[in-house]
């Protein structure tokens, strides 16, 4: 097989992949449902409304930022400082993804504090 051949196949099997995943997802969902409602379980049960969590998006755009900075301090310890191109990337990619991400703990407990009290 031809390496463009095979570059074409990747992404339709990809997509053919993900497409089977959610008709499948979609199919046990019903058939729980629907056993749920032969036992009797109230059907108000699935009208519940989730509390909406915005912590995903204070994670990753804290540890985007941190990457960010990370990459453009990497390139001044490169330039600057004559340092390994990939010591210099890897190693304040990882610092200040690991800042952002603590960042975002601390706003994140920060928050729910209040809203506890």
């Amino acid at each position: 097989m031809h390496e463009g051949q095979l570059a074409l196949m990747i992404p339709m099997i990809a997509l053919i992949g993900s497409f089977i995943v959610i008709i499948y997802l979609r199919r046990y969902q019903n058939e729980e449902r629907m056993t749920m409602i032969e036992k009797g379980v109230d059907p108000q049960f699935f009208n519940i409304k989730k509390s909406l969590n915005t912590s995903w998006a204070l994670r990753g755009s804290l540890l985007l930022i941190g990457a960010g900075i990370g990459l453009l301090l990497g390139n001044v310890l490169e330039d600057v400082f004559n340092m390994d191109e990939e010591v210099a990337y890897f190693s304040m990619l990882f610092i200040w993804g690991g800042i952002g991400l603590g960042a975002s703990y601390l706003i994140e407990e920060k928050k729910a504090k209040s809203e506890k009290n």
